[in-house]
């Protein structure tokens, strides 16, 4: 078999692969919680069709409270994080400030949802930092206050927590889709015309950028309708949201609540598409309700203002983000510290000496599934693309859904199903299935990284290589891949970062014999002991910033006799 035909064999394979790790534990998950909802799971004596786990669901105290909370605050949260960025890139688009915040998307999106969540936490409870920073003088508190904050009864503390994590996501993916709707282009022409800086992004701009935004902007309502490790930290325990209560009834001791957790999965699959079909509808109300302001010709709708609550809720958001990470640094080396001194009386490090050996195991069991799942998805990313680059078209509609899939489907309702499927096929839960688990979610982050920069590589670079008798092989590892280096390095430190903080997976698919520091942190979350929360919060946070770390210096290091390689370089 020559170069060329291997070259091709493989660069046809692994797009079909990509697509399997995509698409087959999402659809055999679903199917394998679908079966059990009715009564069917032989294994624990299912062994006919029933509607009895769907009764004894709905006769859980507090169901609609679990299912208006996971609605309420999913959709609440897109709606709030959608209308900040719309609002921050149509009155500081191409400015100064929107290329500060640019430099900060990928350390942002490298903070994992749990150390994000625990952070806030601690800031805003009621013997929190921010209680402390306000008492006594302005708030005459001697005592901590009892207000419950986080966990409050309407999930406002979840929303806050969402929309924390979701700005820099949504940020990220506006990115690439204003260099596809030539943003800059419209935007020129609508102020040549007179508008103003929001009102041209707004008429000019929106309509075309939007219909890139929908698919990320509905993984972001599903990640929200049914996420559990941010719940379990941020949100109320008395009813919890359906994801979390799920988890709850799937780990029962008594096996026979399996049937009534397989039920719940579905319902919570058909929550996240009621929340979808919200959205759509909401979608359509919208574009017709602004058909005739989009042609009334004004010139200006409140930039100044808007612009304004634009410039202060990004700085909340920033400033929330980074003093809850301030926080979490200073509970792991607190000594005594009583409310409301602002700050710790006798700092130590004697905190991070006695979790180093329990740390030990978590840490090497992250990083063992976080390099594994990264350099899995890395390669089949790279495949793929490179099939796209060999045909000379793009993805087609329904490749891009299936990219999209693991992040559209509740986790908890696939995830619930492979656990049924794995136990019955006799599959024994360990780093192997973690590791499958991991990749499904890391992969589509991945390709989302890097495809807009291989997609860009100017080709003239392959065809001069060509030119000069290089075989595809030869073209592809050395031409393409070091071009590429940097923005596959980053690509892989994205990927690396979301393995870090997946929860779900690990519990479920691990069984408990898998121990990370994300799920060591969540369990800790919800304990007493603040300074050994903070170390595995710190932990978490830690290595997904080496990973990105690493990303910015690797290329520096491989081209620093070749700086023109390097990005930004002139």
């Amino acid at each position: 078999m020559s170069s060329a035909v291997a070259y091709r064999l493989v660069v046809g394979t692994l797009p079909w692969l990509t697509i399997a790790l995509l698409s087959m534990p999402v659809a055999s998950g679903v199917l394998g919680a679908l079966m059990p909802a009715f009564g069917w799971l032989p294994t624990l004596g299912g062994d006919h069709l029933s509607l009895s786990p769907w009764r004894q669901l709905v006769q859980v105290p507090g169901l609609v409270d679990m299912a208006r909370l996971s609605l309420v605050t999913g959709l609440a949260s897109a709606a709030l994080a959608l209308a900040l960025v719309v609002l921050f890139l149509g009155s500081f688009l191409y400015t100064p400030l929107y290329r500060r915040i640019q430099r900060w998307l990928s350390p942002l999106l490298a903070v994992p949802h749990a150390a994000a969540a625990i952070g806030l936490a601690f800031l805003l409870a009621p013997s929190g930092w921010a209680a402390r920073g306000l008492s006594p003088w302005l708030t005459g508190w001697a005592y901590p206050p009892g207000y419950a904050f986080p966990g409050d009864a309407w999930g406002l503390s979840l929303i806050l927590g969402l929309v924390v994590k979701e700005v820099p996501f949504l940020l990220l993916m506006s990115l690439a889709a204003l260099v596809q709707c030539q943003a800059g282009e419209r935007l020129a022409v609508a102020r040549s015309l007179g508008y103003r800086p929001l009102t041209a992004f707004l008429k000019g701009v929106m309509p075309g950028l939007y219909p890139l935004l929908r698919l990320p902007l509905y993984a972001v309502i599903a990640f929200a309708t049914s996420t559990v490790d941010v719940a379990m930290i941020l949100g109320p325990t008395t009813p919890s949201t359906l994801a979390v209560s799920v988890v709850g009834w799937l780990n029962d001791p008594v096996l026979s609540t399996r049937f009534m957790a397989s039920a719940g999965a579905i319902l919570q699959l058909l929550l996240t598409l009621t929340a979808l079909l919200i959205w759509w509808s909401l979608e359509r109300l919208v574009a017709c309700a602004s058909r005739g302001w989009y042609r009334d010709g004004r010139r200006q709708c409140g930039d100044r203002w808007l612009g304004g609550v634009a410039w202060l809720a990004m700085r909340t958001v920033l400033g929330l983000m980074m003093a809850g990470l301030a926080g979490l640094v200073l509970w792991s080396v607190a000594g005594y510290w009583p409310f409301p001194h602002f700050l710790p009386r006798s700092p130590t490090v004697h905190n991070w000496l006695n979790a180093a050996d329990e740390l030990i195991v978590p840490v090497w069991q992250t990083l063992s599934v976080a390099l594994i799942a990264t350099l899995v998805s890395v390669v089949l990313v790279l495949g793929s693309l490179e099939a796209e680059t060999l045909r000379s078209r793009p993805l087609q509609p329904w490749v891009q859904v299936i990219l999209y899939l693991p992040l559209l489907v509740p986790p908890v309702a696939f995830l619930f199903g492979l656990v049924m499927m794995q136990a019955q096929a006799g599959i024994r839960p360990g780093l192997g299935t973690v590791i499958v688990g991991h990749a499904v979610f890391v992969l589509p982050y991945v390709f989302l990284s890097l495809a807009e920069s291989y997609r860009r590589l100017d080709p003239r670079w392959s065809q001069q290589a060509r030119s000069l008798g290089a075989g595809p092989w030869r073209v592809f590892l050395g031409v393409r891949l070091p071009l590429l280096l940097a923005p596959i390095v980053t690509a892989a430190a994205v990927g690396f970062a979301v393995s870090i903080g997946q929860y779900l997976p690990t519990v479920l698919l691990g069984a408990g014999r898998v121990v990370t520091v994300t799920t060591e942190a969540v369990s800790l979350a919800s304990g007493g002991d603040r300074r050994l929360t903070a170390i595995y919060a710190l932990v978490q946070l830690l290595l997904p910033a080496l990973g990105f770390l690493l990303a910015m210096r690797v290329p520096r290091y491989v081209f620093r006799r070749r700086r023109g390689l390097l990005p930004g370089a002139d």
